[in-house]
C-alpha cells in the first residue's frame, strides 16, 4: 500500500510540474488523476486494497471535522449563554476494536472532540470509560458511537 502511495504522490508532482502551476488545486486534481490512473492499471489483489482506504480515509476526514465542529460549537454555545445545558455522565462503552493501534486511534479521536474524555481502558480491552459531557441517553451515545467513529476508523485500519 504504501508502494501506490509513494507513485501516487510522484506522479501527482509530475503532474504540477508539466503544468507549471504550483497551486493547491492543481496538486488535488493531479492527486485524482492519478489515483484513478494507478486504479485502472491495478491488477493484482492486494493492490486493490490501496483504492479502497484511499476514499475511507477521505470520507472519515470529513466526518471527524464535522463531529468536531459540531462538539465545539455545542461547548461554545454552553459557555457563552447563562445557563448550563451540562447533563455530566460516564458511559461504559463496549470496544469492537481489538489491537492496541485500533484503541488507541480511536480512544484519541473520542478525546479530541470537545465534551468527551477517556477515563480508563479496562485491563481486558474490551470496555473504555468515557466521560460525556452532554449525556441525553447512554445507549444513543453508544449507537453513535459505534456506528459512526468506531465504524469508520476500524474501515480504514482493517
Amino acid at each position: 500500500m504504501i508502494k501506490q502511495l509513494l507513485l501516487n504522490i510522484m506522479l501527482t508532482l509530475v503532474w504540477v510540474m508539466l503544468t507549471g502551476e504550483f497551486v493547491f488545486g492543481n496538486f488535488v486534481l493531479g492527486f485524482v488523476l492519478s489515483y484513478g490512473i494507478l486504479w485502472l492499471i491495478s491488477i493484482q489483489e492486494e493492490r486493490k486494497r490501496y483504492f479502497t482506504r484511499v476514499p475511507a480515509i477521505i470520507s472519515f476526514g470529513f466526518f471527524f471535522l464535522y463531529e468536531l465542529l459540531k462538539a465545539n460549537l455545542q461547548v461554545a454555545y454552553d459557555v457563552i449563554t447563562p445557563r448550563l445545558f451540562v447533563k455530566p455522565g460516564i458511559v461504559q462503552y463496549p470496544l469492537d476494536a481489538q489491537t492496541d493501534l485500533e484503541i488507541t486511534f480511536l480512544t484519541n479521536f473520542i478525546s479530541l472532540t470537545p465534551g468527551t474524555l477517556i477515563l480508563d481502558v479496562s485491563g481486558d480491552r474490551k470496555v473504555v470509560y468515557i466521560h460525556v459531557m452532554y449525556l441525553e441517553d447512554k445507549e444513543a451515545f453508544i449507537r453513535q458511537l459505534k456506528n459512526g467513529l468506531e465504524k469508520r476508523l476500524l474501515d480504514i485500519l482493517r
